[in-house]
């Protein structure tokens, strides 16, 4: 039996400020194995409820706009991490010791989209934070983890592990 190749990583993050730690175990994880990583936020749609709500005050081209944009402006903010990561903590690597880093922003039910994007992208492993951005176990680490048919790497992201 091979040990099992790992040539893209899925990490998972919600764009807070404990994500940082998490981020740390998958450019790691890359730099050893060589792997991609794909770094995915993902938002949940708005309800019809919301929709309905919106469309009465706001034109769909208008809403269809300021959705795009909103999601331009995430992955711009996505970059911007990454970049500064690199400045933060990766100074001393070479360029090319560097993994691809590539952001995307999906929409849905966070554990359902995180596993539909984890085999749309051919993923080996999902690299996610244990809590929400509230400090309690993540329910979505749960369902992914039950969920899951590839390993599912968790972090732990309270304030003592900073």
């Amino acid at each position: 039996m091979s040990l099992p190749e790992i040539n893209t990583i899925l990490y998972t993050t919600p764009l807070d400020q404990y994500s940082r730690p998490v981020f740390r175990h998958a450019v790691q994880l890359a730099r050893m194995t060589g792997a991609r990583i794909h770094m995915l936020h993902v938002i949940e749609p708005i309800g019809e409820m919301g929709h309905a709500l919106i469309s009465n005050y706001l034109p769909e081209d208008l809403i269809r706009r300021m959705h795009d944009e909103g999601i331009d402006k995430v992955l711009v903010q996505m970059r911007e991490r990454v970049r500064q990561f690199i400045i933060d903590e990766c100074a001393a690597l070479a360029e090319d010791d560097l993994p691809v880093i590539e952001p995307r922003v999906a929409e849905g039910p966070h554990a359902d989209t995180i596993l539909e994007q984890a085999e749309k992208l051919g993923a080996d492993v999902i690299i996610m934070g244990a809590e929400n951005r509230f400090g309690h176990h993540s329910n979505t680490a749960n369902q992914v983890i039950r969920a899951a048919w590839i390993p599912v790497y968790v972090v732990p992201t309270g304030k003592q592990y900073l």
